[in-house]
């Protein structure tokens, strides 16, 4: 691929012949206008998405947004790596909404009110995405991480919501305090990143497992053992887009069109149909996201 292409978007895949919806999305973060990006994903049998939120802003822009849109089903939180932020300030301005100063515990407790007032909305479907991140936080940050995340939880059991989670490099911690805190009636693991052993754990506690665009990467292998043992009913498929490209589109932008590239890799892996996969994943979505 020559450099100049790494802009240019993928192009349109074959279309499903059963409909399926991208289980995570950033919208918001993507080079297209909604009109545009859902369009294009139902061209190609994508015919929901849910749209995640990673900040209050972004929350209150999915919750709109899934409003004013048939085909969009909205969660709301503050991203693992936004409660370090808000509680110890982010000087470097690394998130979206540039430099800003620590706000302490009195900060976290307010923007997860703001979080609480837009889970109870009908179009919220989910609270999240939520976790921990020890790839991106240091253990300074953790302490914030786990208060958020503790918070979520309660805020998706008080609601009767969904609770998506974001585990990086933090597996035994995210599912020891799901055990600790009670979790959720329904729990997505979204861009699923643990082992087989890991899977199997998943599956008996119910909790579904979304795989991304890296399943399909050379070196994850270890994610397509997961994928294998992960029970049929418990699988989504999602684009967590911009980011994620599946191969062999990898370092191009990544949009909800492209859920047919990661479906395809994933039949292959369960040695399953494409449709019948397809037939799977969209009724575990609804039933995952309660629409």
């Amino acid at each position: 691929m020559a450099p100049q292409d790494k802009d240019t978007p993928p192009p349109l895949p074959e279309p499903l012949r059963v409909a399926v919806a991208d289980s995570h999305t950033h919208l918001d973060m993507q080079g297209s206008t909604v009109d545009e990006a859902l369009a294009k994903a139902a061209s190609v049998g994508v015919t929901t998405v849910v749209q995640v939120g990673c900040d209050l802003a972004g929350s209150r822009w999915a919750a709109e947004t899934a409003a004013a849109y048939d085909s969009v089903h909205a969660t709301v939180a503050l991203h693992p790596n936004e409660a370090p932020r808000i509680v110890l300030g982010d000087p470097d301005g690394w998130s979206r909404q540039g430099a800003r100063e620590a706000g302490g515990d009195a900060a976290l407790d307010a923007a997860l009110d703001g979080i609480a007032e837009l889970a109870a909305l009908p179009q919220v479907r989910g609270v999240g995405e939520t976790g921990l991140d020890y790839f991106r936080t240091g253990p300074d940050g953790m302490a914030a991480q786990e208060r958020s995340f503790r918070a979520h939880i309660e805020i998706a059991k008080r609601h009767g919501k969904a609770l998506v989670i974001h585990d990086r490099e933090a597996h035994d911690d995210v599912l020891r305090i799901l055990r600790e805190e009670g979790a959720p009636e329904r729990v997505v693991f979204h861009c699923y990143s643990g082992d087989a052993a890991m899977a199997e754990i998943c599956a008996a506690a119910g909790y579904f497992m979304s795989f991304a665009g890296n399943v399909t990467f050379k070196n994850a292998r270890a994610l397509r053992e997961a994928l294998a043992v992960a029970p049929p009913e418990l699988v989504l498929v999602e684009t967590d887009a911009p980011f994620l490209t599946p191969a062999p589109y990898r370092g191009r932008p990544n949009a909800p069109y492209l859920v047919p590239v990661t479906l395809r890799a994933m039949a292959e892996v369960k040695g399953m149909t494409e449709d019948a996969l397809a037939t799977a994943v969209a009724a575990n979505t609804a039933r995952a996201f309660g629409y």
